[in-house]
Parts: C-alpha cells; structure tokens; sequence
C-alpha cells in the first residue's frame, strides 16, 4: 500500500506520539513524489528547537515551512548523496556517517542520517551500514530516499520500516526531457518519411551512448578507487571478480535508463492517441499542441500501428539481438 506524503507523516507522527518511533524508515516513491520534503518535516518534528507554525492573529493554523532538505544538514543531521561522476555512496562515507552518529549528544537531541537515493550505495557501503542498521545507537533516525527500492540489497530492506509513496515517475526528468524535445520537433515537421524516422532513431541512440558512456565511466571509477584503497589485502582474483561485477552493474543502469526512454516513448504516443480522441490525462500536457498536430494529420489505425511497431521494437531489444540494427528498423517502421 502507497500512502501520500502527509499520511506517511501523519502515520510517523503517531508512532512518535506513543513512544514507538522505529529507527529507520524506507520512503521510496517516483522522482517528484515528496520523498526528500517529507524527510524534512521528520527531521523538523524531531527537532527540540523547532516550534511548528503555531497561529496567527485570527488564530488559523500556521503550516510550517520546510525548507530545502539539503539546508537542514548540521551538527546531528546528516545527508548523504551520491557523490563524484560515478553517483555512487561509497563506504567511507557510510563510515564517516557511523563514526558521527556514534558521537554523545544532548538528552534531549536526535541525532538523523538521510541517505538520498540509497539504492546508489556500492554493496560494500550497505553491507557496512548493516550493524548501525540493525543495533542504532540510542535516539537515532535513519532515513533511506530512494526511487528503486529493488537496487538495495534485500537485508538491508528487511531492517527498514517502508513507506512507499505515491507518485508518478516524471517521465520528462534529463533524458526524458530531451527525447520529448526531439519528438515535438518531429510532430511539427511530421512523420512518414525515412528521414524522420532516421533522425529521431539518432537521437534516442545518442542517448543511450551518453548513458552507457556514463554508467561505463562510473564502474570504473569504483573499480580504481577500491583497487587504490585495498592495494595488496586482497585474493589475487577479487579485482578481477570485482571489475566483472561492476560492469553487469553498468549494464543494469544501462538497461533501466533504455527502458526509461521507451517509456518515454510509448508515453508520448500515448498522448497523441488520447488527444487524437479527445481524452484527458496527458503525461505531457506542455506537449499538447504537438501531439495534437501528430494526431491530426494522421487516421487513428495509422497511429495504432505505429504505437505497436514501438511494443514490437521494445521486445525486439529485450532479445538477444544487435541493438543499433533492431533501432533502425523499430524507427523505421514507427516514424517512416
């Protein structure tokens, strides 16, 4: 069950009431869904210093406002981020984490650790992490932020209490958003040619270049920075073992952002089928005049069909099949 941000409040808030606030929460839920505003209105709640709204001069409930999660870091509030080009939480800094959450504070004083997309810890970190997880010391909260709770490893989710929100991926977030672009700017010059079909497939395989390049570059990264750290303390195989891992770790990254993008895609020609139809509901409303032009200028089986030569080009790729060859022809035979 997905609860919203303010009933996953309210569900925390009640637990504190009681004396029965667990140690470490999983809030997870799609980029946008409040998972870092609601981490900080739980580091408010367990703030002594904090006050609430309180009221005004005609007694009306003041909200409390909240501000940006990363500005509430301080001496017993810590968040953690993916740092570096490899957007990974290496394990010193779970280490670092640990040392401080160990320090003696007041008695009356909460000591809070938010790690920001948590599944972007390497195993090494999370594996780290289970004992503080697991025996925490006293008056201590550990927030977990993440969009894809099945990226973390499945003992350090049985520790968590979770609370799923709900929420809907934005779909146009980075690359998303420069693919919406590119198809907007087909729509208006139209579709039904190779050349429009060629010039869109380049620019959804330029994407994946970037992304594989980036999620490449990560791997190794990871792999340089650990072989420096442990030198010689190693099984002369474990590096080797080791690189072999990250690069299938690459390739998952790789894989779930191309699933992302043909999302993306389906999701606009979604929305040229609901406007061609004069359906609400749009995932890209700001898109609604090049949809419609899409739809327009096209019979409603035509667009069927090109919406299911996108299904057939997605289960095309998750075959063992050349991938730039199988993208042509997809694009060909959805935009053509």
């Amino acid at each position: 069950m997905a609860f919203s941000p303010e009933q996953a409040f309210q569900l925390v808030s009640a637990a504190h009431e009681r004396g029965r606030l667990a140690h470490a929460f999983l809030i997870s839920g799609p980029v946008g869904c409040g998972k870092e505003h609601l981490a900080g209105r739980l580091i408010k709640m367990l703030d002594a210093k904090s006050t609430g709204g309180g009221f005004d001069l005609f007694g009306q409930k003041v909200e409390e406002v909240i501000p940006p999660l990363d500005e509430l870091g301080g001496e017993w509030v810590q968040i953690l981020r993916p740092q570096s080009k490899s957007r990974r939480i290496v394990v010193d800094a779970i280490r670092e984490v640990e040392k401080r959450l160990y320090i003696a504070s007041g008695p009356n004083t909460w000591k809070i650790c938010v790690i920001v997309d948590a599944d972007r810890m390497v195993p090494a970190a999370e594996n780290a992490f289970l004992k503080t997880l697991e025996e925490p010391p006293p008056r201590t909260l550990l927030l977990l932020l993440t969009s894809n709770p099945g990226g973390l490893l499945p003992t350090v989710l049985s520790r968590c209490v979770r609370l799923p929100l709900l929420g809907k991926t934005d779909l146009s977030a980075g690359r998303g958003g420069q693919l919406v672009a590119a198809l907007n700017q087909a729509a208006r010059a139209g579709f039904g040619s190779p050349t429009a079909a060629l010039g869109l497939k380049a620019v959804f395989s330029s994407l994946l270049e970037e992304c594989k390049a980036e999620a490449v570059d990560a791997a190794e990264e990871i792999l340089k920075a650990e072989e420096k750290a442990l030198k010689n303390a190693i099984e002369g195989d474990w590096l080797k073992r080791r690189e072999e891992m990250l690069k299938a770790s690459a390739e998952a990254d790789y894989l779930q952002e191309r699933s992302r993008l043909f999302e993306v895609l389906q999701s606009w020609f979604g929305d040229v089928l609901r406007t061609k139809s004069g359906a609400g509901g749009l995932d890209f409303p700001e898109a609604r005049a090049d949809t419609a032009a899409a739809g327009g200028r096209e019979s409603m089986d035509r667009l069927v069909r090109r919406m299911e030569a996108i299904g057939q080009m997605r289960a095309t790729l998750d075959t063992n099949t050349q991938e730039q060859l199988a993208l042509e022809v997809g694009f060909l035979r959805t935009f053509a």
